[in-house]
């Protein structure tokens, strides 16, 4: 199948504001290479970058997306160059845009879908939690929980720091039978640790069908299909019931949103745990968690993201 590559060079300021504009195009991802960031795993020694430089400037942040070669996506970039047009000129709110420059590219799946893997290692990401690629060997030792993951096309390796924060959050959270929701599931990694940790329950549902497939095919891989049920949904609308401890890996407009449908969804004495929020939105967050009656509970910061567990405050 091909894609169109939708790339835009943007700031790290604008870096979540732009991730949402395509969210609203109808991409259920993005890709987003900073260099900073990519510095920072470099130094730390994490990784295998033996083939990547350094970056020396780092000002700049490319935030891409894949869109379907369909007869949809002249229509997608035009609204989207116009989106940006109007976000460059208007949003006052955030001071530094970068240049807004935006290109485009067909690609094949084959043409992107494995390259990532040279990157992607064997991580302890927690006190317990090993993320392990399904392609390399790994020898556990007694008190490791090991999840073997493979992507594919959706976000999740687990080494991300959005994602490690959630893991090490669930690590003190999860409990023994407790229901859980996972939000934009992604990979799935998040619902198989919990399952993994205890949880008797688990329903994973993600906006993108290509990501709910690959989710279902890790739960399968990690023996936790019988625990984790998976869907489609936005945000909150297909969940049943109300759970112990929703997860939400994923941007923080869309968790100010997802704010809306707590009350229906989250059982009382319950946790939200929310990450993939940049630390220039955290007081954004904290203003709409507020406003809707819950409390922040402690907030974790690494490598410029923050994740929050949230819960609900006295009133309710």
């Amino acid at each position: 199948m091909e894609w169109a590559e939708v790339s835009i060079m943007t700031s790290h300021e604008a870096t979540d504001v732009v991730a949402e504009l395509y969210h609203d195009l109808g991409a259920s991802g993005v890709v987003i290479e900073d260099p900073e960031l990519l510095n920072s795993y470099i130094d730390s020694g994490m990784w295998d970058f033996t083939d990547i430089p350094r970056a020396e400037k780092t000002e700049v942040v490319t935030v891409r997306a894949y869109l379907p070669m369909d007869e949809e996506l002249d229509g997608k970039l035009r609204a989207f160059e116009e989106r940006i047009r109007v976000f460059k000129e208007t949003e006052e709110g955030i001071r530094d845009k970068g240049p807004c420059s935006i290109s485009w590219k067909a690609v094949r799946d084959e043409d992107w879908a494995d390259n990532w893997k040279k990157y992607f290692h064997t991580e302890k990401v927690g006190g317990m939690i090993v993320i392990k690629p399904s392609w390399e060997e790994y020898t556990a030792s007694p008190d490791d929980i090991v999840i073997e993951l493979d992507p594919g096309a959706a976000f999740g390796t687990g080494t991300h720091p959005t994602t490690a924060m959630c893991i090490r959050a669930l690590e003190k959270l999860v409990r023994g039978g407790m229901r859980v929701f996972d939000v934009g599931t992604g990979s799935g990694v998040l619902s198989i640790a919990a399952a993994r940790l205890g949880a008797s329950s688990v329903t994973a549902m993600d906006y993108d069908r290509m990501a709910v497939h690959v989710a279902e095919e890790n739960i399968r891989q990690n023996g936790v299909d019988h625990i984790v049920k998976t869907g489609v949904s936005d945000l909150l609308q297909s969940f049943d019931g109300k759970a112990d401890l929703i997860v939400a890996n994923i941007i923080a407009d869309i968790i100010i949103r997802l704010f809306d449908e707590l009350d229906a969804h989250l059982a009382p004495g319950g946790h939200l745990l929310a990450s993939g929020i940049i630390s220039e939105r955290l007081a954004d967050v904290t203003e709409a968690c507020i406003a809707h009656g819950f409390a922040v509970e402690s907030v974790t910061e690494e490598k410029g993201w923050a994740a929050m567990v949230i819960r609900r405050g006295e009133r309710q």
